[in-house]
């Protein structure tokens, strides 16, 4: 076990409000095959506490949905959380409270954690988007290989196996993403790092580093005022 890719290494469990299902989770991508079980529970757990939309969706207390926006249950969907003209939510997402998803965006089998912005023309697949996390326009958080086979995590020179065909990325609390950059399959970017735009993301971002390119990868300065 990777003691980096622990969920609460690269998320504030805090920041969600169904923090539990992340117990027993060694790696926090193993959360994705499960999403689904979860969600099940999790409907019934919750379904005199929040509003059905339809058979499978349930929304929290001041949510607003564009008449536009396409949502497939399972799912679940925090409180004031907004959901923008012609966004797709396709099935198994979880959304934690004051979300925004916005214009032409997709997301699918992911968990969004409290916070997280996900504002214009993105797609979010087999992916956990911590709190806070902000995604540029056109981003791409692609979720399979090219080449068939298990997605591999690339940490310090080695390929670790996560046992998954479809994985997207991790983004950890404040993590910020340039416009039109696309994370590769099996991507970490850490707490507070940031990815400059037009970027292409393979492997780990450290916590409170930037990434400039893949030989240009530097730690963040602090900025005096």
């Amino acid at each position: 076990m990777y003691k980096e890719f622990k969920p609460q290494e690269l998320v504030s469990l805090s920041q969600f409000p169904y923090s539990y299902i992340f117990s027993d989770i060694d790696h926090i991508w193993d959360i994705l095959p499960l999403i689904n079980e979860k969600i099940l529970s999790l409907l019934e757990e919750l379904k005199y506490d929040m509003k059905e939309i339809k058979p499978g969706v349930l929304i929290g207390e001041g949510t607003t949905i564009s008449p536009t926006a396409t949502i497939l249950g399972p799912a679940i969907i925090g409180k004031n959380v907004e959901i923008r003209h012609g966004a797709f939510i396709r099935q198994n997402v979880i959304i934690g409270d004051n979300a925004v998803i916005g214009n032409s965006c997709e997301i699918k089998n992911s968990i969004l954690f409290n916070n997280a912005q996900i504002p214009h023309f993105n797609y979010v697949g087999d992916s956990v988007i911590g709190f806070q996390a902000h995604i540029g326009a056109g981003v791409i958080l692609s979720n399979v290989k090219s080449i068939k086979g298990n997605v591999n995590v690339i940490f310090n020179g080695q390929k670790i196996d996560t046992n998954l065909r479809k994985f997207g990325a991790i983004l950890g609390d404040f993590s910020e993403i340039g416009c039109n950059t696309v994370l590769n399959p099996g991507t970490i970017i850490g707490r507070e790092a940031v990815v400059y735009p037009l970027s292409k993301v393979r492997g780990v971002v450290p916590a409170s580093y930037i990434y400039k390119d893949k030989d240009n990868i530097v730690p963040k300065k602090e900025i005096k005022v």
